[in-house]
């Protein structure tokens, strides 16, 4: 038998250079809005499938300019990012990668997927993206994040803006559909981020972020979260209320939110950080058995 290659000195920077950029695109968060995007494309073909080559280039580009975004992000916040636990680890605060070649990066690769979204997807598309963009790089993560409570739901417009990203890719326009997938993630968007913040509080107060489990404390976010879950559980019902979906659709987000619902309100009467983030954890397989939902009972009722 050959003995393995080991991989030379030169050889280890290297790769270890490349798992380094490839984490300041934060890939599971980008999966995630990978993954709604392409459904928002799907959706957005009445009967049959959207064309592969626009599948292919959306997907390249949204994902390309999703992990510009999350570049600028680690950039922007490496001073906050080495005070938190949860983010030290990052490339920036651990000093694996520069702030020139980190802003290098995340123009290269967000100005390669504005390329392909322009020349091979639509126009559209690509401005609608470029906007997605500007509001997390920069409105959420310089303005909202740093100065208010309320700044993952304000700026929880940017994250929910996937589907309708790849639904004006496969259609050029933004129609009421879209804009209810739109809906869907942005009254999700609260429960899922307020969870993670329940049990991270104390590193976000180390951080100085006026998160709003450190400005208004644990009890008043825990009641604001099964709110916000109570008003998602409302809004999953839409699609089925405008004829958007069906039956199974329907079936689906009432269990779903079902689950949902009961978790926030355990979280609510009797806290832990386990339960937290248990509930955070949930939330991300909610979402993404929610979308899976609606693109089932769209095939099922062709």
């Amino acid at each position: 038998m050959r003995a393995a290659k080991t991989l030379t000195p030169e050889a280890h920077v290297a790769s270890a250079r490349l798992h380094a950029f490839y984490v300041l695109t934060k890939p599971r968060v980008n999966s995630l809005i990978v993954f709604c995007a392409i459904i928002g494309m799907f959706l957005a073909v009445p009967d049959g499938l959207p064309a592969p080559a626009i599948v292919l280039a959306a997907t390249v580009g949204i994902a390309c300019v999703a992990g510009a975004a999350a570049a600028m992000n680690c950039l922007i916040e490496a001073h906050i990012d080495a005070r938190m636990s949860r983010t030290r680890g990052r490339p920036l605060p651990r000093g694996e990668l520069g702030p020139r070649e980190t802003l290098a990066f995340a123009g290269a690769l967000g100005g390669s997927g504005l390329v392909i979204l322009h020349q091979l997807v639509n126009p559209l598309t690509m401005w609608l993206t470029l906007a997605t963009f500007v509001g997390y790089a920069v409105v959420y993560t310089i303005f909202l994040k740093p100065r208010t409570p309320q700044n993952i739901v304000i700026g929880g417009a940017s994250g929910a803006m996937p589907p309708v990203l790849g639904w004006a890719a496969v259609t050029g326009e933004v129609s009421a559909d879209a804009l209810l997938l739109f809906l869907i993630i942005f009254a999700w968007t609260p429960p899922h981020f307020w969870s993670l913040a329940l049990y991270r509080s104390a590193d976000y107060a180390r951080a100085g972020l006026p998160m709003l489990p450190v400005t208004h404390g644990s009890e008043f976010t825990r009641l604001s979260v099964l709110l916000y879950t109570c008003i998602l559980f409302g809004v999953t019902l839409l699609p089925f209320a405008t004829r958007m979906s069906g039956v199974a659709y329907l079936a689906a987000a009432i269990l779903l939110g079902g689950c949902f619902l009961g978790r926030t309100w355990r979280l609510y009467t009797d806290y832990s950080d386990t339960r937290a983030r248990r509930t955070f954890r949930f939330s991300i397989l909610y979402l993404f058995l929610l979308f899976a939902a609606l693109l089932a009972d769209h095939y099922l009722r062709y």
